[in-house]
């Protein structure tokens, strides 16, 4: 199986192909499928914008394709950034660092640190199938940075249980937990049910 994943984020690539060459399906960039488009993120929710992508994707390619949108829900601020999570803090904020101290700033010093990453996965089939699956990975915000790795808000989500933030953590060991992943295994799921029927 190959899917065109509907992005140009290089990191969610390389973690998209590492959790999906599991399941057998192989995954390649809108570039190498001769792809430059930029879809308009309009929808309400993360399900609506991961399916506004697969579905422009999909058109332009002709091949099934895949995308991922997700974002950071923090309860101290009724689930802010949500689906503005990568443009969180707009033109002020020009890069993940910018918006980790943005994000901090408005959280302050609350005690309720709780938060979780949300991850909606969407596939888009040239024959008119949908797919859609949700993920989730729960923890707290920390007031300062921890770690190198991942990207985005990984550095502030701490996960108790592990006693280190994502960004402390492997990609093995964060490919096994994160809400991305939970997402592709209710998607593998739901795809082997597609291919069972055929």
């Amino acid at each position: 199986m190959r899917f065109v994943l509907a992005s140009n984020n290089p990191k969610k690539l390389r973690e998209m192909r590492e959790i999906l060459s599991e399941l057998g399906v192989e995954v390649i960039s809108q570039s190498e499928a001769g792809i430059n488009i930029e879809v308009e993120e309009t929808g309400d929710t993360f399900e609506e914008n991961a399916m506004l992508k697969a579905e422009a994707v999909m058109e332009a390619s002709g091949l099934p394709a895949i995308a991922d949108d997700s974002g950071l829900m923090v309860d101290a601020l009724g689930g802010a950034p949500g689906i503005h999570s990568a443009r969180y803090g707009g033109e002020d904020c020009k890069n993940d660092a910018e918006r980790i101290e943005f994000l901090l700033r408005n959280m302050g010093d609350t005690e309720n640190r709780r938060a979780s990453f949300v991850s909606s996965i969407a596939c888009a089939f040239p024959d008119g199938r949908r797919l859609t699956a949700r993920g989730k990975c729960e923890g707290l915000i920390l007031k300062q940075p921890r770690g190198s790795g991942g990207f985005g808000y990984d550095p502030v989500f701490y996960l108790p249980e592990f006693k280190m933030t994502m960004a402390e953590m492997t990609a093995e060991e964060k490919n096994k937990i994160s809400h991305r992943s939970n997402a592709l295994r209710d998607f593998k799921i739901k795809l082997e049910k597609i291919y069972s029927k055929e």
